[in-house]
């Protein structure tokens, strides 16, 4: 598959995720994670090992998030073999005020479905 394509393809998975984050439904992002996935942010005591775990992470945030307004700013892939990251900022008006974000998101290729495999959150210097 073209660079270009699997780009566009993953940014649009991670969009659709964002979208439905901003509406208080984590599931877009448990939808697209393998099994084994793992998962840091600023506020998790230590790394999150799989599916089970993030869906347990993410369970009481259901319902209580509100995005009004986004950015994704300067997204970048970058692909080795079956595998792609993509990092960019993230910028949120909303529930949480104005928050400003760092995100990797490590993807794999599994037949013709891509998974996310491992995210980072961090805030962004403003």
């Amino acid at each position: 598959m073209e660079a270009d394509i699997i780009g566009h393809m993953l940014l649009q998975l991670e969009r659709g995720a964002l979208d439905r984050w901003g509406k208080g439904d984590p599931c877009g992002y448990l939808e697209i994670s393998a099994p084994e996935v793992t998962y840091f942010d600023p506020f998790t005591p230590r790394r999150l090992d799989g599916l089970d775990s993030l869906k347990e992470w993410y369970t009481p945030f259901a319902g209580k998030i509100r995005i009004d307004r986004d950015e994704l700013l300067d997204p970048r892939v970058q692909i080795v073999g079956s595998a792609a990251i993509l990092t960019f900022q993230y910028v949120s008006h909303g529930s949480e005020g104005a928050k400003k974000w760092n995100c990797t998101e490590v993807y794999r290729c599994e037949a013709t479905d891509w998974r996310i495999i491992h995210t980072h959150w961090s805030f962004a210097a403003e």
